[in-house]
């Protein structure tokens, strides 16, 4: 930045100061006072003994990104191919283009990287500090914040901001970045309009949240969708949804709102489909006795195959309590989840879906029995031998399934 930017710059924040403009909230107006700054700069510094500005296109970006944006990291903010931006420290900035992590050479100071996540938390209503050294928040463009602060990590501030890169709203929009095969998106579309219990599967940056909002928009139009999450991250496309997200506890350590309390609300919410964003916990324990209630759901859930993913879905209930035990929990299982997508990040950067299996409803001993409707062969996801449950949900609906999983020749 030059010395010519940062008196403008010093001039706009002076101004923006005395009129009470809050740059994040009114960024037309901090735009068109950063145009009047600048050329009444421009018009003193033709008189002499003032730095020249070059180029004022260039000069107001630079100030419209410190003082409305997020300074150095606007431009990542800025480009589409960025998937993900971290700090590990001011001097180890890294970004993510299509899955693959790439060291920028941008450089920050201690101070700077502070007043930034000050900045994006600003709009949230949270905060970080040492009573809550963790925060996650959602940026105002849909991206998502997660910081970690010393003494948890070990000297500096940690923080990732997942962007909401939008790339795809629809089953089809998979088809075509190469997701899904056309033949498995019509499957899973008449699993959603059938009301089936889908469980999408995958590791970090996986693109399950993606997923879920696709098949989410395949939900018939009259029903009504209730949404929970930690932080709002779905975006559902239909004209019923009610959408809530977790509270971190106040000062004083009361006010907090976990997942399990809004898995529990959503039931009183007259809803059509409940919709976890992510189960982690105990929460699992209530999204189980919501599907078993009759109440058709999705979510996504961290597991490295469709089989760890009902694995793990018979275990994280057992967090809820010492009451409850894998007797109740294994068969509930096996009853209340139909369909499990597992999707990964391959080597060449591109999200593909690697299995879709359905569950028929069967145990044998503790394990819950699974059908191979989809596998990935030779790198393509191709038809396998099984059939989902609840065939005739399929035919009310006006699906033939002998049509949708035939095998392709």
């Amino acid at each position: 930045m030059t010395d010519a930017v940062r008196v403008v710059e010093d001039e706009v924040r002076e101004l923006i100061r005395r009129s009470g403009l809050d740059p994040a909230r009114h960024p037309a107006e901090v735009g068109r006072l950063v145009h009047d700054v600048i050329t009444d700069y421009d018009e003193r510094s033709l008189h002499g003994g003032m730095p020249v500005i070059v180029d004022r296109q260039e000069a107001a970006k630079q100030v419209l990104d410190t003082v409305a944006g997020f300074g150095p990291l606007q431009p990542y903010f800025d480009d589409p191919t960025v998937e993900e931006i971290w700090i590990n420290e001011p001097s180890k900035i890294f970004i993510a283009r299509r899955g693959v992590a790439e060291l920028t050479t941008t450089i920050l100071t201690p101070d700077e990287v502070r007043d930034l996540v000050e900045r994006m938390l600003r709009t949230s209503g949270r905060r970080v500090d040492l009573s809550s050294p963790f925060v996650d928040a959602t940026l105002s463009d849909g991206s998502r914040l997660h910081v970690v602060i010393p003494d948890i990590t070990r000297d500096h501030w940690h923080v990732n901001i997942r962007k909401f890169v939008v790339r795809a709203d629809h089953l089809e929009d998979l088809v075509r970045l190469g997701t899904l095969t056309a033949q498995a998106a019509r499957f899973l579309e008449a699993c959603v309009v059938a009301g089936l219990n889908i469980l999408v599967a995958g590791g970090t940056q996986a693109g399950k949240t993606t997923l879920l909002n696709c098949l989410a928009a395949s939900i018939p139009s009259r029903e009504r969708v209730v949404t929970c999450e930690e932080v709002f991250e779905l975006k559902i496309p239909l004209r019923d949804v009610a959408s809530m997200q977790c509270r971190q506890p106040s000062l004083e350590g009361t006010g907090e709102v976990p997942l399990r309390r809004l898995v529990k609300e959503a039931l009183r919410m007259r809803p059509s489909r409940i919709i976890v964003g992510e189960v982690r916990q105990a929460e699992s324990l209530d999204l189980l006795i919501a599907l078993n209630s009759g109440v058709p759901g999705m979510c996504t859930l961290h597991a490295n195959s469709a089989r760890e993913a009902i694995v793990k879905m018979c275990t994280l209930p057992l967090l809820a309590g010492e009451n409850v035990g894998s007797r109740f929990v294994v068969p509930t299982v096996a009853s209340s989840v139909d369909i499990v997508v597992h999707q990964a990040i391959d080597r060449d950067g591109v999200r593909r879906v690697h299995e879709i299996v359905g569950v028929p409803g069967r145990i044998e001993g503790d394990v819950v029995e699974i059908a191979d409707l989809f596998v990935s062969r030779g790198g393509r996801l191709t038809r396998a031998d099984g059939f989902p449950p609840h065939i005739e949900r399929f035919e009310r609906t006006g699906y033939d399934l002998s049509v949708l999983l035939a095998q392709e020749t």
